[in-house]
């Protein structure tokens, strides 16, 4: 039985027409593939993430830790996903 180690999950915090978030995720997604699974979050789609971000995407975190938020830090990222 063969089984397959688990990969950290990057969680994006965004909001659709959000022109930052869009940038940010095209850069995050041939950075991490094959390493890490990404999910992108509505900020608008829970009253908490609102609440939680309101302006402040996107927001890049990994089990709840933060990484980055406006600008995609690529050695943070891979620096987490390394530790995970």
């Amino acid at each position: 039985m063969n089984l397959a180690t688990p990969v950290p999950v990057i969680d994006v915090y965004s909001r659709r027409g959000c022109h930052l978030c869009e940038l940010l995720i095209g850069e995050l997604e041939p950075l991490v593939r094959g390493r890490a699974e990404i999910r992108v979050h509505d900020v608008d789609d829970r009253p908490e993430w609102r609440e939680a971000y309101g302006l402040r995407v996107p927001v890049v975190s990994c089990d709840g830790d933060e990484i980055c938020q406006y600008n995609l830090d690529r050695r943070a990222v891979l620096e987490r996903i390394a530790s995970s």
